[in-house]
């Protein structure tokens, strides 16, 4: 698309399960350095006429790819693990969207920026081999916008090729259920911070 060798309508794969939910896939043939700004800038455009939102998702680290999925951005979501090494990660990719994007070049509103703490576990965080959320909260001073349990369900939507939101049972499908909705301004509290008491037949028997 960014070529012109293809338009969008060509290009988007639209979702089975969810009617208004459509994926522009990257390429799995071309270098990474085929996108350029203006390539990208372009086809944002061509989304934003079609589309409420655009969410560009954006390889790890603080490369190329990163950054054109941020350059444009008009909201960013920090995603880091309670480790230190993740947390520092983010600091710095903090400090480009505050100074290397579109909106700070053009001495613009700031980008708003939220956190999302994934892989969380609680009892980890008790036993003190964890950060905690407050501990994360302080470092990066961003807006927490959700935090994601550890769990099994995760690993088992990520084999089976299906998002774990969807999973409304699970924990961490509601946990990103959660996240969706503050996103969109809805009031909701936290949930899935704290480690979870065993009832008494588990102590009894030794249940997790």
């Amino acid at each position: 698309v960014v070529n012109g060798e293809a338009n969008l309508q060509q290009a988007l794969i639209k979702d089975k399960r969810l009617e208004n939910l459509y994926v522009l896939a990257a390429s799995q043939t071309r270098d990474k350095d085929a996108l350029t700004v203006e390539g990208v800038e372009k086809v944002l455009m061509q989304l934003k006429e079609d589309f409420d939102f655009v969410v560009c998702d954006s390889p790890a680290g603080i490369e190329k790819g990163a950054h054109l999925a941020m350059y444009f951005a008009d909201e960013a979501i920090i995603v880091t693990n309670p480790e230190v090494s993740s947390v520092r990660d983010s600091d710095r990719m903090l400090g480009l969207l505050a100074s290397k994007s579109r909106r700070a070049e053009n001495g613009e509103e700031p980008i708003k920026e939220h956190l999302l703490l994934t892989r969380y576990n609680p009892q980890r965080v008790s036993d003190g081999e964890m950060l905690g959320v407050e501990d994360v909260k302080e470092i990066l001073a961003v807006t927490l916008l959700g935090v994601i349990p550890e769990s099994q369900a995760v690993l088992k939507a990520s084999n089976s090729g299906v998002p774990v939101i969807l999973d409304d049972q699970s924990d961490a499908g509601q946990a990103y259920s959660d996240a969706v909705d503050r996103l969109l301004g809805k009031e909701k509290e936290h949930r899935f911070l704290d480690v979870t008491k065993k009832g008494f037949f588990e102590r009894l028997f030794g249940g997790r």
